[in-house]
């Protein structure tokens, strides 16, 4: 099942933000990439290839907590085969940040070496971060700076400005708004991307897309989605009657008997991005070797 109207979705903001996101390189030497690693694919902006193409790039693979560890390994030597460094880490608590200084150092090695050479000794290196919007962008930089002062709420699209932050490592990170490219070719990595809430759900349909998420649920992490909602083998056959088998189970019921499936929707996705479904991964690199195989 996919949802019958293709999800879009670029602000006018966003366009503004990439223009200076392309300005904004000249003033870094890397550039740090916070994905998400549920969909650490999906997550990514594929334009940083090409705006980044002479940066080192380090990617953040943040959530780690939520996703499954064993699919996180395989993701963590997929993007160091193509030369990216790779950090997952769960930006809440700080877990894993504290190797964040050692690979920004490795990965700017040869650079240091220069700057030393030129008697440039103790310049800090100063590293853009970026991120679609909800990946936790804001979060790390916080975790980091150790204040409030990079605004963070679980809200697609809320860092609008460009800012610098001084870790106390002496390290310079420049914020820049979460940023979405202009158009989905790949539904089904907006998809992933509306699961997480990387897209606001305003527009979409909430209905339809808790019909996706209950089908992959049951195909992916059954036993662990039969559990969390008492179900019962063997399960409908439909994405719509699982809802209401859902819905049904945590008693969410209406006039009549019938069961309130925006309600029942919004539950799970809620569910969902808390967590509380278990560690889930929905892309791994294999899906995805395969497809560039065929």
């Amino acid at each position: 099942m996919e949802l019958n109207k293709p999800i879009q979705w670029f602000p006018g903001h966003m366009a503004k933000t990439r223009r200076k996101l392309k300005e904004s390189l000249s003033l870094v030497d890397m550039v740090i990439e916070v994905i998400d690693a549920r969909i650490p694919l999906s997550s990514r902006n594929p334009e940083l290839d090409a705006l980044a193409t002479d940066k080192p790039r380090l990617l953040i693979m943040n959530k780690a907590d939520m996703a499954d560890e064993a699919a996180t390994q395989r993701w963590v030597a997929y993007f160091q085969k193509q030369g990216y460094y790779v950090l997952p880490a769960d930006c809440k608590t700080g877990k894993g940040l504290q190797k964040l200084d050692g690979i920004m150092n490795e990965a700017l090695a040869e650079q240091r070496e220069i700057w030393q050479h030129k008697g440039m000794v103790g310049r800090p290196i100063h590293a853009m971060v970026v991120g679609i919007p909800n990946v936790g962008k804001s979060t790390f930089i916080n975790r980091l700076a150790k204040s409030a002062k990079a605004k963070a709420e679980d809200r697609p699209g809320v860092t609008r400005g460009n800012q610098w932050f001084t870790l106390p490592s002496g390290a310079q990170l420049l914020d820049t708004p979460g940023v979405l490219w202009p158009k989905f070719d790949d539904q089904q990595a907006a998809l992933r991307l509306a699961f997480t809430g990387a897209i606001r759900d305003q527009i979409l349909d909430c209905e339809e897309l808790a019909c996706d998420l209950v089908l992959m649920l049951s195909r992916h992490y059954r036993s662990s989605f039969i559990a969390r909602y008492k179900l019962s083998e063997p399960l409908p056959e439909t994405a719509w009657e699982l809802l209401e088998e859902v819905g049904r189970k945590r008693g969410m019921l209406i006039a009549g008997g019938e069961v309130d499936t925006a309600r029942a929707a919004n539950m799970l996705l809620d569910e969902y991005r808390g967590g509380k479904l278990g560690r889930i991964t929905l892309e791994h690199p294999d899906d995805f070797r395969k497809e560039n195989a065929e």
